[in-house]
């Protein structure tokens, strides 16, 4: 790791790397300078409780799981799924949801394959709508991948065309689990109803 270069006395050290001396900077830049330089030290060291919030949260919630397996002499085995804990009032609920991630791999092409052969049959007849959903499914986002959601929400779509019930299959059976992520969500009961509202970890969510 490089060590951070010495700043002599009386001076600030700009964007650029140059040495300014402080009597040459305006008096609103370094108070400027202070405010955003205490706003990232606080920030950190709350990222850094959030941290270990999240690592002892999940640990504790997996020796829960645990324990509560072992009540009926089961064993946990794999991943875990999504959990709900509730408090014994009610009052508040903790979750642990997992996020799967899916790709669709080759044989996505052969679904597209029988999909553009029923609208070029369709597309002489009034199913304009099909086509605009279709066509929408496999555009691809901003990076270049197809967006995974849309194109399994075609197999809601209730055709009864053989080939498009091929496609659709091809559609599932392309659906490969490529990971996961876990996220931890603490909720508070809104008063005495029975909708929850979420205590928020997030900065951008305050």
């Amino acid at each position: 790791m490089n060590a951070q270069p010495q700043i002599p006395a009386g001076f600030r050290q700009d964007g650029q790397g140059r040495l300014i001396p402080e009597s040459m900077i305006k008096p609103i830049d370094i108070e400027r300078d202070h405010l955003v330089n205490q706003l990232v030290d606080r920030a950190s060291a709350l990222s850094s409780k959030l941290t270990d919030f999240k690592t002892a949260a999940f640990g504790d919630i997996k020796a829960f799981i645990e324990l509560s397996f072992e009540q009926y002499g089961a064993k946990v085995g794999g991943k875990k799924g999504n959990v709900t804990l509730l408090s014994f009032d009610g009052r508040y609920k903790i979750q642990l949801a997992v996020q799967e991630s899916i790709a669709l791999d080759e044989r996505l092409q052969a679904a597209r394959s029988l999909i553009d052969e029923c609208l070029r049959e369709w597309t002489q007849g009034a199913r304009p709508e099909v086509v605009t959903l279709v066509n929408d499914a496999f555009r691809a986002d901003t990076k270049g991948e197809i967006r995974t959601a849309r194109v399994l929400a075609l197999r809601r779509l209730e055709i009864a065309d053989e080939r498009w019930q091929r496609a659709m299959t091809a559609i599932g059976e392309a659906c490969q689990v490529v990971g996961s992520k876990s996220y931890i969500r603490v909720y508070e009961r809104v008063r005495d109803t029975d909708q929850y509202q979420a205590i928020s970890l997030d900065i951008a969510g305050v």
